[in-house]
């Protein structure tokens, strides 16, 4: 699985980072951070983390 995030269109709600926090995290400077792949076992909250992102943000591939 590879997480793609168009961090032209990120406002850092934070609902990713909600919804998977083993994948998304703010960095020290408060941008968006993620792991680009993921384990397979994080793909339903990856998923989760993709719907409820308000600027619809986030894809995940295979």
């Amino acid at each position: 699985m590879k997480v793609c995030v168009d961090l032209k269109k990120c406002q850092e709600h934070g609902q990713c980072v909600i919804a998977a926090p083993e994948v998304f995290e703010f960095d020290d400077q408060g941008k968006l951070a993620f792991a680009e792949h993921p384990d397979d076992a994080l793909r339903e909250a990856v998923e989760e983390a993709a719907d409820v992102c308000p600027e619809q943000a986030i894809t995940v591939e295979d």
